[in-house]
């Protein structure tokens, strides 16, 4: 895979294209929106105001992947409008939460099997894990590119913990690099079969330095050298 950028899109030309390619994918080839709910081929709802967007790009320029972190508003998080979640789950006092969500890829890069994992629900093989030493790790650059830039964008803003709703497949490849989400409700039908997740960035931080030590240093080197931050801060 030729060499991924990944940045944060604010505003213009950028941020709509996020849109678009959110619409080509949730609207047209997944079917998780209505098309006719979106007429002007912009996926766009009442939470995209309150969050912060990421692409990423090909060598082309061409964007290939966005994703976002809803940070907390008079809105809420979509996690607790759409699914149930358990009475008793960690109610985590003094956190600040953001909510991932909307990851999109485009059919141009995506093989058939990540398309099943990530979308479909279906757990990858354990030789399709992620890594950060061989030929598996490229295949998944743009995931990992994203959720890095996620990690440190979210320590720049103070979060200290995660919303996610998504696949069993997605969790299980998230989980094979050390970024493991606790569920928080029960399996249900939202986008597909999906599970709300909670995350807590510190716990993140200690699972990847121990299963992927060279990936813990990429990121939080480059947080330190941008922001003058360390993972524990």
């Amino acid at each position: 895979m030729a060499a991924i950028q990944c940045k944060v899109v604010l505003k213009g030309p950028e941020l709509e294209e996020t849109f678009r390619l959110r619409y080509r994918v949730y609207c047209e080839e997944r079917g998780f929106e209505r098309p006719e709910d979106h007429p002007d081929g912009l996926e766009v709802d009442r939470f995209d105001v309150h969050a912060r967007h990421f692409a990423s790009y090909n060598s082309g320029g061409n964007m290939v992947g966005t994703v976002r972190i809803i940070l907390h508003s008079d809105e809420g998080f979509p996690i607790e409008r759409n699914c149930r979640l358990d009475e008793d789950r960690p109610l985590c006092v003094g956190a600040r939460f953001g909510e991932i969500s909307r990851l999109a890829l485009s059919k141009d890069i995506r093989r058939r099997a990540e398309d099943a994992y990530i979308y479909s629900g279906s757990v990858p093989p354990v030789e399709e894990a992620l890594t950060t030493s061989d030929d598996r790790r490229r295949r998944h650059e743009i995931v990992i590119g994203m959720y890095k830039l996620l990690y440190m964008e979210s320590k720049r803003m103070g979060l200290t913990h995660w919303y996610t709703v998504m696949s069993k497949g997605l969790h299980t490849l998230l989980g094979r690099l050390g970024i493991v989400f606790r569920p928080i409700g029960p399996e249900q039908y939202y986008h597909g079969l999906r599970t709300p997740y909670m995350g807590d960035i510190s716990e993140i931080e200690r699972n990847v330095l121990r299963m992927n030590p060279a990936f813990y240093e990429e990121a939080t080197g480059e947080l330190k050298k941008t922001s003058g931050l360390t993972a524990e801060e």
